[in-house]
């Protein structure tokens, strides 16, 4: 079953990616972030009021505990981090092709384990140093692409935008690993909605409202809701998959970094990008590489 609910999360990530590029082509950046987590928050409010009221107690697997105060900071804390992320990535998918945007998020473990060998002093073995050597090396070769695109990687800002809500989503990530051992994930899931969309507020009403008559003009598309919910639906069902007692956690990491070929296949397809055969061998060479790292952490 975990098999399966992991796939799904992998496709769900995929069509994120896909719903994000839509959303943002010719649109305020802004704005759409603002919209599609709300509309993530809006889905756990019932839940919440439900589970405040007792209609929805322990039992139920939608359940949202109540917190600590002390819990309700370190969660708050994982919003900035991913907003931040989240505002990065936002601007670079809009100035940037899908297909150059998600092979370099797919380098996001990479960032991670090189965080965790910083913070934690963690030791590689050599399966995670191929992975490294791997990964970086497929990673310069892509960056070459954009010259053909009209693209300097070395001086376009929002190259380097999308490099940092890499790191910045890696952090998030080795912040999990604290978080999730302590407070429950739903509970997470749920107040890191609805703070994600009260930090958005000043965000809009000092950076996008005064300039909105001269900035990109927002248009609302369908597209954009469907990001905050396709994103909770593939947390949702990853966790699910990682709570099975028989599942194998590497296995279902590699999987879910797998959404990046859902992204990738229906970018190319439906925005009709260029240098796609070329991308997808440096793609897969990354790929290869993430395996090897994922891999490679089982064994340590």
């Amino acid at each position: 079953m975990w098999f399966y609910l992991a796939l799904s999360s992998a496709l769900l990530l995929g069509i994120y990616d896909v719903f994000k590029k839509a959303s943002l082509n010719n649109n305020a950046v802004l704005p759409v972030l603002m919209v599609s987590i709300t509309s993530s928050a809006v889905m756990f409010i019932p839940l919440l009021l439900l589970s405040s009221n007792k209609v929805l107690t322990a039992e139920h697997e939608l359940f949202i505990p109540d917190i600590t105060l002390n819990e309700h900071l370190q969660v708050l804390l994982k919003s900035i981090i991913v907003l931040t992320s989240w505002i990065f990535s936002f601007f670079a998918l809009k100035h940037l092709s899908i297909t150059i945007v998600t092979p370099i998020r797919a380098t996001g473990p990479l960032w991670t384990l090189l965080g965790a060998i910083v913070i934690f002093s963690e030791q590689l073995n050599p399966i995670q140093w191929t992975g490294i050597i791997i990964t970086l090396s497929f990673f310069y070769l892509f960056s070459t692409t954009g010259k053909t695109e009209g693209i300097s990687f070395k001086n376009n800002k929002w190259f380097w935008f999308i490099i940092i809500a890499t790191i910045s989503g890696a952090a998030s990530g080795l912040y999990d690993k604290h978080l999730l051992h302590k407070v429950d994930r739903l509970a997470v899931q749920c107040w890191f909605s609805i703070y994600q969309s009260f930090l958005m507020l000043p965000i809009i009403l000092l950076l996008w409202w005064p300039k909105r008559e001269t900035s990109t003009t927002f248009k609302f598309r369908w597209t954009i809701p469907l990001i905050g919910i396709t994103l909770v639906l593939a947390d949702y069902i990853y966790f699910k998959a990682v709570s099975q007692s028989d599942a194998l956690i590497s296995v279902i990491s590699a999987i879910r970094r797998g959404g990046v070929i859902i992204a990738f296949t229906f970018g190319a397809i439906l925005f009709k990008e260029q240098n796609i055969k070329k991308k997808a061998f440096f793609l897969t060479g990354i790929l290869i590489g993430i395996a090897l790292l994922i891999y490679g952490s089982t064994l340590s």
